[in-house]
């Protein structure tokens, strides 16, 4: 069984930033970048676990924590490897710092 602890940490963190950010950082952008980050996350698990892809909905800016969140969970659910964890924490990271929280 693969340790998908970094995965969780790194997507807790990112969303605890967004629920701690002020609405004009949302607007700037903050919130964009959360939702492609979920999106992509969730692509990811829909590919492991092989059904058709569904592309998340905008559920608007306030929302964006808690779609990274879930798709986080659910794609640490369907890692099979270490390295598949490692690179979704790349992507976690690299988000979080584009969206500058």
């Amino acid at each position: 069984m693969v340790d998908t602890t970094p995965l969780s940490r790194a997507v807790e963190h990112f969303a605890d930033r967004l629920r701690a950010a002020p609405q004009s950082r949302l607007q700037r952008g903050a919130a964009a970048e959360a939702l492609e980050l979920a999106r992509e996350l969730a692509r990811r698990s829909q590919a492991l676990e092989g059904v058709e892809p569904r592309e998340m909905p905008d559920a608007g800016m306030f929302a964006a924590a808690d779609q990274i969140t879930v798709a986080g969970h659910d794609l640490a659910v369907v890692l099979t490897g270490d390295a598949e964890v490692a690179e979704a924490v790349i992507l976690v990271e690299e988000a979080q710092k584009r969206a500058g929280v």
